[in-house]
């Protein structure tokens, strides 16, 4: 195994820029204030496996604990510097990835869905209830946080963002079919909804807090207070994952077109500008998956594609500018929880597991080159780690 070598230098003059009820307060208590372990793991990373979690060092890359835990569990990043949130049966359970720790708290649900950070909140949907959980992720080292539970009218696959003006973006739906959205005040008054979007799905949040959630025909806008419809190109064009970033007013989506396929290996991503209200499709010339997409340090769209590359998409171009060659090609299996390649970034550091190889890399993005590699016990599945 190499070390990670500090961040480069970034790329001069390249690449630039460019997932109805009533609200109530959560009955659950915050644990007594307890020590603050100490920090053993450099920049966490947290990978799930059949039967457990590694929690690795993000500089190093070493394998710093293994935590076993029975059945098909999720990671998500909680919002701070040191958790991460682990979906598992029964719940949301607080993972301190700093400290390598899987703790007891957990933010109780029926098949735990989505989890989204924004504007300093985290919003937990469970699709089992359609209950909505927010609380302030720094108050997660003190324990399980007293936060605000809002109950969607019916249960159903969902998601949910707080915005910085405390408005809620709430997905509609029930187990059998979903709709659209409702956004409703800080007091959690309805304040408009739209029910033009069949199959809503997933969501990402570009420049200025212009909110983006996928449909089955294309995807619905909420911004400056008014909702949207920006049509795909095909009458069946579904964008189901999105990923966002700050810095460009520009979301990467996935790209469906076939309704009937047992499973359709798409080559084409979206980009929707939030600015202009357009949709552009850009073809890699390979397929990859719903763990494919991810945001580069500049705001620029990543893809992993089943090539084995991270294809880099400048998205105010609508180009792919360049490709980063990190394993070899795969194929993506026909169950959605089957171990895949994942992508994760954070700051100058593109991650990337290798469930075949059981490795995970670390590619530096300004240079394009593997800084580090490490071999794993198990296949690893799932990757993610913390971000505040």
């Amino acid at each position: 195994m190499t070390r990670i070598a500090a961040p480069a230098t970034l790329l001069a003059g390249a690449l630039l820029l460019t997932a109805c009820g009533a609200a109530q307060e959560t009955a659950t208590e915050a644990a007594a204030p307890a020590a603050v372990p100490q920090q053993a793991v450099t920049d966490p990373l947290v990978l799930t496996y059949d039967g457990g979690l590694y929690v690795l060092d993000g500089q190093s890359l070493k394998l710093v604990k293994d935590i076993p835990l029975a059945g098909y569990n999720r990671v998500n990043p909680a919002g701070d510097a040191r958790h991460v949130l682990v979906s598992t049966s029964t719940g949301f359970r607080v993972l301190d990835a700093a400290s390598a720790t899987l703790k007891d708290d957990e933010f109780k649900g029926a098949k735990p869905g989505h989890v989204v950070r924004h504007a300093g909140t985290t919003v937990l949907f469970a699709d089992g209830t359609g209950e909505v959980t927010l609380f302030d992720p720094a108050e997660l080292a003190a324990g399980l946080p007293k936060g605000e539970v809002y109950q969607a009218a019916t249960a159903h696959h969902g998601v949910a963002i707080e915005l910085e003006n405390g408005e809620l973006v709430v997905t509609l739906g029930t187990e059998e079919k979903r709709t659209g959205i409702a956004v409703l005040d800080k007091g959690r008054k309805e304040i408009t909804r739209s029910e033009d979007c069949p199959g809503v799905h997933g969501e990402a949040t570009a420049r200025d807090e212009a909110v983006v959630l996928g449909c089955e025909d294309g995807v619905l806008l909420y911004k400056d207070g008014k909702i949207s419809k920006i049509d795909s190109p095909d009458e069946y064009g579904r964008i189901g994952n999105q990923s966002g970033s700050d810095l460009s007013p520009v979301v990467l989506g996935d790209y469906k077109k076939d309704p009937d396929a047992e499973l359709e290996r798409p080559t084409q991503v979206s980009l929707i500008d939030t600015t202009t209200g357009t949709l552009k499709l850009v073809d890699l010339g390979t397929s990859y998956t719903f763990r494919s997409l991810a945001r580069g340090p500049g705001g620029e769209a990543l893809v992993l594609g089943t090539d084995g590359a991270v294809h880099v998409i400048d998205p105010a171009a609508g180009k792919v500018v360049r490709t980063v060659k990190v394993l070899d090609e795969w194929k993506e299996p026909l169950e959605w929880q089957r171990p895949r390649p994942n992508i994760f970034v954070r700051d100058q550091v593109v991650y990337v597991s290798d469930p075949a190889g059981k490795r995970l890399h670390a590619v530096d993005f300004p240079s394009g080159e593997v800084t580090g590699s490490v071999s794993l016990p198990q296949p690893p599945n799932e990757l993610s780690g913390v971000v505040s």
